[in-house]
């Protein structure tokens, strides 16, 4: 079977998702196809696919007319929180798999109901016209109606998320829901050594970071913040000799080391399962709270500190989180600036984050307050024992657990000559 497969364009979370269900599909022809920071961090990672197929941002039309010559070609299509890839692919009459770890999160300005009739009433006979029919709706509920319309929707368990799940039941229309644990590689996790001899003193993961708003060089306010602090890092802390700060900001020629004090700093982007082995082997981790690092880090027995939220999803996890040990310990930006309100919203809420960053990285001042809370927070992180480390890392496990991802997939894609 031919899969076509997609994730959407922000951040490492769904390509990285996205790699993990490939890589549990090998018995069939996988076909990635996408651009930006998703297909940025699939060159990162090869070998989980077939085939790449890279669309350039510029390409337009020509790059919709690409998408849609392959899902003819294709018998099955996954998509990862991509809702354009997976409307496309109900207008080439394609079943599709929607794989979604935000499935609580999307913010619903009508009701679900209302969804689910406009999905019932969608005209097939092109994507312009199915895409006019659900113009109305933002892109987060256009995410909830990919859901509607899929075949099958594979969802990761989150505080909220068995809740959706029920009402989509309610409704008595929609794709098949499967509720999962961690979608993330669980071989490569398996496979990587937890007693390998440390590399680093620290690891600052800080994801992929762009996004629908972020990028290196547009909205970078908070890079341009990270920029300035990596220093201080080293200046604050001498126990951290060796550090590596690893994301997307740093593929390429963006790749660099800082040295202070005789402490050095490599910021690289590393491909997948490097990551993990450095994670799993450096002592002490501080953490983007994005769900899928997060999820490896527990899956690896290591509690990670979580660092200021880069956009409004990160604001959400910290505070479905703020009962554990996690939530509570993570650096926010309301150490900083406690009496600021951030908007309940996901574009302008990342849209005040990234003002906030700005004016931190420009007021020294604010930028006292930043670099002595947070070194507050990383003085408590360090203190943790051994018992307490492994606390939290129990605590995030029994909350977020579920049925293996693995197993969920044989289910509704089983192996080649099982069918």
């Amino acid at each position: 079977m031919r899969i076509v497969m997609g994730a959407q364009n922000c951040g490492f979370g769904p390509a990285s998702e996205l790699v993990a269900v490939s890589r549990l599909l090998s018995d069939h022809e996988r076909v990635f196809v996408g651009s930006g920071v998703a297909a940025t961090f699939t060159r990162r990672n090869p070998d989980a696919f077939d085939t790449i197929r890279e669309i350039e941002a510029t390409r337009g039309r020509a790059g919709a007319e690409l998408v849609d010559d392959l899902l003819e070609t294709g018998d099955q299509v996954v998509s990862v929180m991509d809702a354009d890839l997976a409307l496309r692919s109900v207008i080439a009459r394609r079943p599709v798999v929607m794989v979604d770890s935000l499935f609580g999160f999307w913010r619903l300005g009508r009701p679900l109901a209302r969804i689910r009739d406009l999905c019932a009433t969608l005209p097939r006979s092109s994507y312009v016209a199915a895409d006019r029919h659900l113009a109305a709706l933002s892109s987060h509920e256009r995410v909830v109606a990919a859901h509607l319309l899929a075949t099958h929707s594979v969802v990761q368990n989150f505080p909220g998320v068995p809740e959706r799940a029920a009402e989509f039941a309610a409704l008595g229309a929609g794709s098949a829901i499967h509720l999962t644990g961690p979608i993330i590689d669980l071989e490569a996790l398996r496979n990587t050594p937890l007693d390998a001899e440390p590399e680093y003193d620290l690891l600052v993961n800080v994801g992929g970071f762009k996004n629908f708003l972020l990028d290196f060089d547009v909205n970078n306010d908070y890079l341009r913040l990270l920029h300035h602090w990596i220093p201080d890092l080293l200046r604050d802390w001498p126990r951290f000799s060796r550090v590596l700060v690893c994301g997307g900001p740093f593929d390429g020629h963006r790749e660099r080391s800082v040295s202070v004090a005789g402490r050095r700093a490599d910021c690289r982007l590393l491909p997948q399962r490097d990551l993990l082995r450095a994670v799993a082997s450096t002592p002490d981790y501080l953490l983007a709270p994005g769900l899928t690092a997060l999820h490896e880090s527990m899956v690896l027995g290591r509690l990670p500190l979580g660092i200021h939220e880069q956009h409004y999803a990160h604001v959400y996890t910290l505070r479905r989180l703020g009962g554990t040990l996690f939530g509570r310990n993570a650096g926010r930006f309301a150490d900083v600036l406690p009496h600021h309100r951030l908007p309940e919203d996901d574009l302008a809420g990342t849209a005040a984050l990234v003002e906030i960053a700005g004016r931190v990285q420009e007021d020294e001042e604010l930028y006292s307050v930043f670099r002595r809370t947070f070194n507050e927070r990383i003085e408590h992180y360090v203190s943790l024992t051994p018992a307490r480390r492994r606390h939290g890392v129990e605590e995030l496990r029994r909350l977020l657990g579920g049925e293996p991802v693995h197993e969920v997939l044989a289910r509704i894609l089983p192996p080649r000559g099982s069918e």
